[in-house]
Order: structure tokens, then C-alpha cells, then sequence
């Protein structure tokens, strides 16, 4: 008896995860992103498997210093994300200009 497939949902046995490494999380620009969430993740003490997130409170992910960072659940950092408006960046550089131009307004 097969499990039913959902809309929008892969058969994981048939996902190709190398080549998404190849084409996506492989990428400089993604690595970098990466490196970034594990700083912050390391900063705040946060173990491999600990489902927690860290939460950038001005939405910069290069700036870890610690009254910048926040410890949340996946779901509230989502809700926060989307309360603050942000859409997703194409790059990390868009993305430090928002959380620069966020921080003059105020």
C-alpha cells in the first residue's frame, strides 16, 4: 500500500539533493547566508538539532553582537519576519541595506 502524494509534495526517494547543492545551496552567495545563521546559532549557544532559531531583531544577519540577537521558535521567527515586512532578499547586500535603512529611520 503507497502513502498518497500530496500537491507540491516530492517523493523523497526520487529528490535529487546533490544537484540542488549544485544548483542552489552550493553557491557562494548561499554558503555565505549559511555561515552566517551558524555564527549567530554558535553565538547564542544553540546545539546542531536544536530546533530554535536565531532572530536578527534588525533584520541584518551579518550583525551578530549580542543585543542583536534573539532566540525564538521557527514559528515566531517567521511571524516576526513577516511583521517586520521582509521580503526575501535576492541578495545579502539588499538585505544590509534594508536593515541599514530601518536603523536611520527610527
Amino acid at each position: 500500500m503507497s502513502k498518497k502524494q500530496l500537491p507540491g509534495h516530492h517523493d523523497p526517494e526520487k529528490r535529487d539533493y546533490k544537484g540542488e547543492y549544485e544548483r542552489y545551496h552550493g553557491k557562494p552567495e548561499q554558503r555565505k547566508r549559511r555561515s552566517e545563521r551558524n555564527k549567530a546559532r554558535r553565538k547564542k549557544g544553540l546545539k546542531v538539532g536544536d530546533s530554535r532559531e536565531v532572530h536578527h531583531k534588525n533584520g541584518n544577519p551579518a550583525d551578530n553582537s549580542s543585543g542583536n540577537l534573539q532566540v525564538t521558535s521557527r514559528k515566531h521567527n517567521r511571524s516576526l519576519s513577516a511583521k517586520e515586512n521582509l521580503t526575501k532578499p535576492k541578495s545579502l547586500k539588499e538585505l544590509r541595506n534594508r536593515a541599514a535603512k530601518r536603523a536611520t529611520s527610527k
